[in-house]
């Protein structure tokens, strides 16, 4: 019995030794990785950078009233083009009880003003016609009369312009709205009964209404400040804008921030360009847009694809693998010029006979390994 256990003990272990052998050389018999090579080749490149900012018209303009009140009317509708002096609004004025009591006690002082200087220059008329008193007395209290006629016609004035808005005789009422250009009417942020506040040195007053010539729009964006120095005026810009997703236009730079803002820990300079517009699509103001600025560009260099260089840990220069023999690759450092992301410039360091390793590339695991790995993971 003891000799049975002993021989079932031994063919035990014996199977499990066989076992682990088997699956150490099936581990390590999976097939080394073969790598492709490229080469070197003739082409061209540009560099560019992207503005993002929006479309905007040139010329825009706020209208805002010439005298406090309440919007009475609005005749025209945000879209509507006009032309300047065209009717918008009309403000109803609501005037203050007190400056309007004022300017009512104002022509009432300048009525007995003028009866008293009237009553004064009919006696001295007289007298001047009798040659009672002298020449200069007499015209001295005619200007004293004409005097107080004006006073009183400006009071006059002054209360109808609190009270109504504008004087009778003036041929364009302060109450009236009007363009002030051509162009398109943008927005109407007001309403009729809205309460609404002239222009004022410790106000800017209520905007009535914008209008702009969106036959004359520009980009507006911002650059980074390592991209800024490149930039020259009169450069082509690209702008593609995000609601019109096949429309492309043609721009031309012409500012150039001279001093960067900070935003998110970056500095930004704002940049602007004149957008051609073409009669086949309408622009609308404050399109998002993208603006495409080629930075530098090379024709007929030696280009190699980015995705093989490769950069030394510590001195952080660029290299390649060249192969020498088959499957066999010595590094060759290179000199690099400028890149659009896809390829990169050779200026030394390879020819365009050299195969140069694509050093990223992943051996694909098989079906039978996925499954060792998941048993494994399980256990």
């Amino acid at each position: 019995m003891k000799k049975v256990l002993k021989y079932a003990g031994i063919t035990i272990g014996s199977i499990a030794i066989l076992w682990a052998a088997a699956f150490f050389i099936k581990s390590n018999s999976k097939s080394a990785i073969v790598y492709e090579t490229t080469q070197a080749f003739i082409s061209d490149v540009e560099r560019k950078t992207v503005a993002t900012g929006k479309v905007i018209p040139e010329d825009e303009v706020e209208i805002k009233p010439q005298i406090s009140g309440i919007i009475d009317e609005i005749f025209l509708d945000e879209g509507v083009q006009v032309k300047a002096g065209d009717l918008i609004a009309r403000v109803k004025v609501v005037p203050n009880e007190q400056t309007l009591n004022q300017a009512l006690m104002r022509v009432k002082s300048s009525e007995v003003n003028l009866a008293n200087a009237e009553i004064e220059f009919d006696r001295n008329k007289k007298l001047y016609e009798k040659k009672v008193i002298s020449t200069q007395e007499y015209l001295s209290q005619k200007l004293s009369y004409d005097q107080a006629v004006l006073t009183l016609e400006d009071a006059k004035s002054n209360y109808e312009i609190i009270k109504l808005g504008s004087t009778g005789g003036s041929s364009t009422a302060n109450t009236n709205i009007r363009a002030t250009i051509a162009g398109t009417i943008l927005e109407i942020p007001v309403k009729e009964g809205d309460q609404v506040i002239l222009s004022n040195t410790f106000n800017a007053g209520t905007t009535i209404a914008t209008i702009a010539d969106m036959n004359h729009m520009i980009f507006e964006g911002k650059v980074d400040e390592g991209e800024v120095g490149k930039l020259k005026e009169g450069m082509p810009l690209d702008i593609s804008l995000g609601a019109l997703e096949d429309v492309n236009l043609k721009a031309t730079l012409r500012f150039i921030a001279p001093k960067g803002v900070e935003e998110q820990g970056a500095v930004k300079f704002k940049i602007e360009g004149d957008v051609e517009i073409d009669g086949d699509n309408f622009i609308r103001a404050g399109y998002s847009a993208n603006a495409s600025l080629v930075l530098e560009r090379k024709e007929g260099i030696l280009v190699i694809p980015e995705a093989v260089l490769q950069f030394d840990k510590k001195t952080d220069k660029p290299f390649v693998e060249v192969e020498t023999e088959d499957q066999k690759f010595e590094r060759r450092d290179v000199e690099i010029g400028i890149s659009d992301g896809l390829k990169v410039e050779i200026i030394s360091g390879v020819t365009e006979d050299d195969k140069i390793k694509v050093w990223n590339k992943t051996e694909p695991l098989k079906i039978g390994d996925e499954e060792e790995e998941e048993e494994d993971k399980d256990n």
